[in-house]
């Protein structure tokens, strides 16, 4: 069978998205996105989504999958890309609500030009689980899907290495997302991620969510807040409970991948 999709990426976090009743059937989803997110026989990607177009009664909803087959509740960057899919194809105006495996989450288009977008995308609250008990004095939070973000000097070390480590940790049964923070001064942080089932990504909304919160919650940093990663930055203020992202998704590319 064909599987249509298109191709996006949020500063570089890239995500292959596709209609959900154009998608094969459950039983194979994993088997799918395996072969799909491959970057040398497939089409290659962070993740591939799921996304149901809105109807009369109900939000869109998006599932998201990593390479390694596994379904999990929420990308930030990802959601961004979803939203950038829904405007494109007239589904969406400027306030778009996308109902993900974190709940119910709310954007707001900023701006646009051609294929490219601007998002502000509302995290919500995060929870704080650790302030420092995590690996290596690590912060761990739920931002939507787990976060330990661990306070570094330098990036000068196999930190690669050590967020592989980190994520199959026996304190995070279900695996954990990765962050590395260096704190720049008090409204910029440089972060690096390893992320769950993904392994090392350029960025990542919901690790920089959790590296956000947890540089606030520890002194470290104030609101508003700029996160420095590979791919470039994001912007985040948190605003009485909530935290906010802004963010790009550009749709790059699209067509159909054949799967035997």
């Amino acid at each position: 069978m064909k599987i249509p999709f298109v191709k996006a990426h949020g500063a570089r976090n890239d995500f292959l998205l596709t209609w959900a009743h154009e998608a094969p059937p459950a039983a194979r989803l994993a088997e799918a996105a395996l072969v799909l997110c491959d970057r040398h026989s497939g089409v290659g990607a962070d993740g591939w989504l799921l996304v149901q177009p809105p109807s009369a009664n109900k939000p869109a909803a998006i599932r998201l999958f990593n390479p390694d087959g596994g379904e999990v509740e929420i990308s930030g960057n990802g959601t961004r890309c979803a939203a950038a899919f829904l405007v494109d194809s007239d589904l969406a105006g400027f306030e778009i609500r996308i109902q993900t495996g974190a709940g119910l989450k709310e954007l707001r288009l900023l701006g646009r030009d051609g294929l490219r977008f601007l998002f502000e995308m509302n995290m919500n609250a995060p929870q704080l689980l650790s302030l420092d008990g995590g690996p290596d004095g690590g912060t761990t939070l739920y931002v939507g899907n787990p976060q330990c973000a661990v306070f570094v000097e330098s990036f000068d070390f196999d930190w690669a290495r050590r967020g592989a480590e980190i994520e199959r940790d026996p304190m995070f049964p279900q695996r954990t997302n990765v962050s590395f923070v260096k704190v720049v001064d008090e409204h910029t942080l440089d972060v690096r991620f390893f992320e769950r089932g993904a392994g090392v990504t350029e960025s990542s909304g919901t690790g920089s969510t959790g590296a956000v919160a947890a540089a606030i919650l520890r002194g470290l940093a104030k609101s508003p807040l700029t996160v420095r990663t590979v791919a470039g930055p994001l912007a985040f203020r948190w605003e009485t409970e909530d935290i906010y992202m802004q963010g790009p998704a550009e749709i790059v590319a699209g067509g159909e991948f054949y799967f035997g």
